[in-house]
């Protein structure tokens, strides 16, 4: 170990006198680890055990970042559990399926103690004892029940902490603040404005009455534990958006990504511009490594999934249950019977879904079309030399449908693969065995979307009885208003003639404009 190390080494041992980090560092270090990325690993694992910390640096090999000294952000938070979780959680869900995703559901049900502060990754540690001494030192005065008092305006929705409790809860905040500062020379700021748990926001306004329903179904005056729970993030990915990877990608290029289901990868918005559609460009989680991957083996993730929790403070209801215990036997000796058990109830939210229901809108996304699984050329390798269309490979399609124009039009306006077709019929399965009842369906006049459409009813056995809507104002103008050339898609007489059972009678909605240019629907049902 060279000097400076082992310097380095000393000091953070001897800073900490509840758990000697020599533990956890020794092991790594004694793998041929630098101390730096040994420290880095324990960090970005939550200091939990040295295994951990050596599959994080073996996974993380390749990451170019390893080396760079970019410290973790921390943040404490105070988080119910128990019977009220429980209630959250389910609200949690009610909320998402009635009336879509709010900026509420990205993270976990919590009052937030302090904003997010940085920590050198040697002085963790100290953010551990920091957080043992200010959880002690609260712990005798801290409420038995936390009141919580529901508050709703036009884009809010949650619980505010009452005065007195609030107070206790900011000072034990505050405590912890004072202890990082000294034990870790960090600046934490403690929460100062009024305590809350945030049930909604951001929603849209028309939400508001079915939310206030919903969250009036919790009971918030049950006694629950309340945990003090230290996380923390990477900061370099914080305004990232956040993807989860749904199945295993094998890269077939040396700028892709690999991909394993349940990684998650970050994806910057701004820096999208040299990807090709279908594809982005992001940052493993797991590997700290960045390139190309395909977005339909991804889906939409929290940022929250992704931070680490490193330690927790309960404050415990020992005080609470000893006097009640206490109390039960008092009223023994007296002959007396116990006091009735308030049964929870159970049917409160289902009662309220079924007081709420409304239509909705099933919103699906095509299946897998061909040129994301054999590239943008894939027009060419199924294309004979006089312009007639072969098959060869199983994952393209049996046939092409006719065009007037010819087959080059389906390189900007692709079908689906077998494995779409497959996907679609899937889903329509899956809507069938749901029991939902379909009113009408509208698609995108793109083929592949008019083929998902076709066969979603046919597994719905209403091919026959809906026809399909085809719809522009629901095409993706914008992937392709960046590009050279306008897709050229089919007409509803060609779709028609191709087997679809499109509507020629339907009137699309919206105008459309792309590259200052109005597309609209000509006499012969063209675009």
């Amino acid at each position: 170990m060279a000097a400076g190390e082992t310097q380095l080494y000393a000091k953070v041992s001897n800073k900490l006198k509840v758990r000697s980090p020599s533990l956890l560092l020794e092991p790594l270090l004694g793998m041929g680890f630098p101390v730096h990325t040994a420290l880095k690993a324990l960090a970005a694992t939550g200091r939990k055990t040295a295994e951990e910390a050596s599959d994080w640096l073996r996974c993380h090999r390749n990451d170019p970042s390893l080396d760079d000294p970019i410290p973790q952000e921390y943040a404490l938070f105070l988080c119910p559990t128990g019977s009220l979780l429980e209630q959250l959680q389910e609200f949690w869900r009610e909320s998402k399926r009635q009336c879509t995703k709010n900026r509420a559901h990205e993270i976990f049900p919590h009052i937030t103690l302090c904003d997010f502060f940085t920590c050198e990754d040697h002085k963790v540690e100290c953010l551990y004892e920091a957080l043992k001494r200010a959880g002690d030192r609260i712990r005798g005065s801290f409420p038995l029940v936390v009141p919580l008092a529901l508050h709703s305006s036009i884009s809010y929705l949650g619980f505010f902490v009452s005065d007195s409790p609030a107070d206790v809860i900011r000072e034990f905040a505050t405590t912890f603040a004072m202890e990082v500062a000294v034990l870790a020379d960090c600046t934490v700021k403690p929460c100062a404005k009024q305590l809350h748990l945030t049930l909604a926001h951001k929603f849209y306004p028309h939400h508001q009455r079915t939310l206030e329903q919903l969250a009036r179904a919790i009971h918030p005056g049950h006694s629950c534990q309340w945990t003090a729970v230290l996380y923390s993030r990477d900061m370099r990915f914080v305004h990232y958006q956040t993807l989860r990877a749904l199945f295993q990608y094998k890269p077939q290029n040396e700028d892709e990504l690999t991909l394993s289901p349940g990684d998650y990868i970050f994806v910057d918005p701004s820096q999208q511009e040299e990807t090709s559609e279908g594809w982005v460009i992001g940052t493993s989680q797991r590997t700290g490594c960045r390139g190309f991957l395909p977005e339909n083996y991804t889906e939409q993730a929290n940022e929250s999934d992704t931070w680490v929790k490193h330690r927790t403070y309960t404050f415990s209801l020992a005080m609470d249950l000893v006097s009640r215990k206490d109390g039960e036997a008092s009223s023994r000796r007296n002959g007396e019977p116990p006091p009735p058990q308030t049964p929870r109830d159970v049917s409160s939210i289902q009662a309220l879904q079924a007081t709420i229901a409304r239509k909705s809108v099933l919103v699906v996304r095509h299946g897998e079309r061909v040129d994301q699984i054999f590239g943008k050329s894939w027009l060419q390798q199924c294309s004979t030399p006089d312009g007639k269309y072969y098959r060869p490979d199983l994952n393209f399609p049996c046939s092409l449908p006719r065009r007037s124009s010819g087959i080059k039009d389906f390189e900007n306006d692709p079908p689906l693969s077998s494995c779409g077709v497959f996907q679609a019929r899937m889903a329509g399965e899956a809507l069938l065995d749901s029991g939902i009842r379909i009113t009408s369906v509208f698609t995108s006049p793109a083929l592949r979307c008019v083929q998902t459409a076709k066969h979603i009813l046919e597994e719905l056995k209403l091919e026959k009885k809906f026809k399909i809507r085809v719809e522009p104002g629901i095409f993706e103008w914008t992937k392709w208003e960046s590009g050279k050339t306008t897709p050229t898609l089919m007409t509803l007489d060609e779709l028609q003639e191709a087997g679809f059972n499109v509507s020629m009678d339907y009137r699309f909605l919206l105008w459309v404009c792309a590259s200052a240019k109005k597309i609209k629907r000509k006499g012969n049902g063209s675009w």
